[in-house]
């Protein structure tokens, strides 16, 4: 999404030619290839890890630090390894991240209208905003001192990384879209004629 707005706002005239379908095909084999092996990784990890203390997970997902913790092993060296990948993977994507929108906000304020300026900040900010909140409870929840840990935080932050954005994208991504606002303002008013009581509520 980063580079997909930095062709479009910093090299329009070259859209098409650099966000075609191939190209489109290239990015998404990148990150699934990325995040299959990233989750091969720690799946045959934590399945080598005998466990003594139980198989009952304190989270609502089988979160990898929560089952290193069940382990009776000695499973430093081999969870500082998969934690290492993990944040490398997810560095790089971050830096091609800052590196995309430093140079996309270096061409919005050189637009000389303000409406410009402000389209395209609202097109990159709601991402931005998504993706921030990933990385930055992502890292919170792996590298956090275990002097801090606790089980409400932990799903708490869990919860954050791994269930809003997913929400959130769908709705930031598809609001963009002009058919989808119009189909949106013509159904709400129909929602609060098949609701008679939302009609009397908002009207009381």
């Amino acid at each position: 999404m980063a580079y997909d707005r930095y062709v479009a706002i910093c090299k329009p005239l070259h859209y098409g030619s650099l966000v075609g379908s191939r190209a489109c095909a290239q990015m998404a084999a990148a990150a699934w290839g990325s995040g299959f092996l990233n989750a091969v990784l720690h799946t045959a990890n934590t399945f080598s890890l005998p466990l003594c203390q139980g198989n009952a997970v304190n989270q609502f997902f089988c979160e990898v630090p929560h089952i290193l913790k069940l382990s009776c092993s000695d499973s430093y060296l081999r969870e500082v390894g998969a934690v290492l990948f993990s944040v490398s993977l997810v560095f790089g994507c971050f830096v091609f991240i800052v590196v995309s929108y430093v140079q996309i906000f270096r061409a919005v304020l050189r637009m000389p209208l303000e409406q410009g300026q402000h389209k395209a900040f609202s097109t990159c900010l709601p991402h931005l905003a998504v993706v921030s909140l990933f990385v930055t409870t992502g890292i919170f929840s792996y590298l956090k001192p275990p002097s801090i840990s606790s089980p409400s935080l932990d799903l708490v932050v869990a919860f954050l990384y791994s269930v809003v954005p997913p929400a959130l994208n769908p709705l930031i991504y598809s609001m963009r879209n002009q058919d989808l606002k119009d189909a949106v303002k013509k159904l709400f008013p129909y929602m609060l004629l098949k609701h008679p009581l939302c009609v009397q509520k908002m009207y009381s």
